[in-house]
């Protein structure tokens, strides 16, 4: 008889909880992680309220001052170890994020790949330089410094939910922060018990890192508690707004990263085949329920239409299901009310003059691949993050003319420019208001070595990843010293 490898996500350790100091019941109840591909229940989780929050972040504020005060590489060697167990499970935590967030095979290895990168990263902030000496107006010695901000509450979204709650939880860590982390409930398990676990079979003290599912009223309370010196967002611009609204009125530091209505400008000399991979593969991945997925594809009008049949080729072979079955290429949008938003967008666009060239119809939470051709301004599919799969063909007649098009919208995450001409594609791209220009290559695009970011109702000008890491998760502080104390003429 074969003894069964017990598995590390281990239901009975968390089933009806929440992780706040240990794995814990929660005053704010319990809720259903439910599979948008199927409508099954996989699990039931603790659901955080405000008292929860308040409790999570003091527990976090008094277990702070000793884990910054642990040796760098210590903190490091924990977050690393992190790294070692989500790669050495990914197999079964893989199938986790494909069952909560809908996503095929493909898209949930990426994210384990990328999660483990942005634990290592981070531990390698841990040991960086932090401080420089300064000069001074007289003898004393003077130096800066920067030091964590204590608390960081971290708010993460549906759609990548390991890896955008991995590269705010893992950075602040390594800093010397502690944390009090809010997954979307839809993810609770591949956005927050995943994180949970790995940390608690990696060492990591208690009270460092605490994990609560819930809704708005958590959402509110980490925002507004006084423990919690930070919060870092990911989610919708409507979301962001409101959590920049009570972050400031609580004079507290907010990181925003938002959404997206990124443009892909395809120039007349493109090689058609390779443009039409780049935009399919912007506007359809993770059935485009990615904040930098390409939403507007401005095509040269010489090329637009050839373009647009290669797009629709594409589309039609792009089908649509449970993930589970491990034959589609695109999975369940993540909500009901998700799939009725994108189709009203679709309808508009036909209704004032767009062509559906593919796509269009949804079977339950299954969105088909589309192609809309002829958007133009004054549409919701042009002016709208859709969080749909839906390519929005846009035709321009001159470089200046795309320029103008692309900066009309009041987003500014991701752009690419596509040319054979690199000169030509890196004098339009550098005229995008965008956080991240990618040139000869598609709007999707991410990692932990880059700071990535948006202006405008992409973001309030933060970043995340790279060397913006230490910048957001810690605060410089001035230091001067005298041998001894001296008089003052008072």
């Amino acid at each position: 008889m074969t003894m069964q490898t017990p598995e590390f996500i281990d239901r009975a350790r968390w089933t009806d909880r929440g992780f706040l100091g240990g794995w814990r019941s929660l005053a704010g109840g319990t809720g259903e992680v439910v599979n948008p591909a199927t409508g099954a229940i996989l699990a039931t989780v603790g659901m955080a309220g405000a008292q929860d929050v308040a409790l999570a972040a003091r527990e976090a504020r008094a277990a702070q001052k000793e884990w910054a005060a642990r040796l760098p590489q210590q903190r490091a060697e924990i977050i690393n170890r992190a790294a070692d167990l989500l790669e050495k499970h990914g197999a079964e935590l893989s199938g986790w994020i494909m069952r909560d967030s809908g996503s095929v095979q493909a898209k949930a290895m990426i994210e384990i790949e990328h999660g483990a990168l942005f634990l290592r990263h981070a531990a390698s902030l841990a040991t960086q330089p932090l401080g420089t000496f300064i000069t001074g107006m007289d003898e004393r010695r003077q130096y800066a410094r920067r030091v964590p901000h204590g608390v960081v509450g971290v708010i993460s979204p549906f759609n990548f939910p390991l890896v955008l709650s991995l590269r705010s939880i893992a950075p602040a860590l390594a800093l010397g922060n502690t944390v009090v982390h809010k997954p979307d409930p839809r993810t609770a398990i591949s956005g927050g018990i995943i994180i949970a676990r790995i940390f608690e079979e990696a060492g990591l003290p208690p009270g460092v890192l605490h994990v609560l599912p819930g809704g708005a009223e958590a959402g509110e309370a980490l925002c507004t508690d006084g423990n919690i010196a930070m919060i870092s967002f990911t989610g919708s611009s409507r979301g962001g707004a409101k959590v920049g609204e009570l972050c400031g009125r609580h004079l507290k530091k907010v990181q925003l990263e938002l959404g997206g209505k990124n443009p892909l400008v395809i120039l007349d000399d493109a090689d058609l085949d390779v443009a039409a991979s780049n935009a399919a593969w912007g506007a359809f991945l993770h059935q485009g329920q990615i904040c930098m997925a390409t939403g507007l594809v401005l095509t040269h009008e010489k090329i637009a239409m050839q373009l647009a049949e290669r797009l629709v080729e594409k589309a039609r072979n792009l089908p649509a299901g449970d993930p589970d079955t491990l034959q589609v290429a695109l999975g369940p949008i993540i909500s009901d009310g998700q799939v009725t938003a994108i189709r009203e967008v679709v309808e508009d666009a036909v209704a004032k003059g767009a062509k559906l060239l593919a796509g269009g119809r949804h079977q339950g939470r299954f969105f088909e691949a589309t192609v809309l051709a002829g958007v133009k301004p004054g549409m919701r599919a042009f002016d709208e993050e859709i969080f749909g799969p839906v390519a929005c063909v846009v035709s321009f007649s001159t470089d200046d003319e795309a320029v103008e098009l692309a900066n009309r919208s009041e987003y500014g995450l991701a752009g690419g420019v596509i040319s054979a001409d690199l000169g030509r594609a890196m004098a339009l791209g550098e005229r995008l208001n965008v956080g991240q220009l990618h040139i000869n290559d598609q709007t999707v695009q991410g990692g932990p070595y880059a700071p990535f970011g948006g202006r405008g109702k992409s973001g309030n000008g933060s970043r995340m990843g790279g060397p913006a890491d230490i910048e957001e998760f810690t605060q410089w502080q001035w230091v001067s010293v005298k041998q001894a104390a001296t008089a003052y003429p008072f």
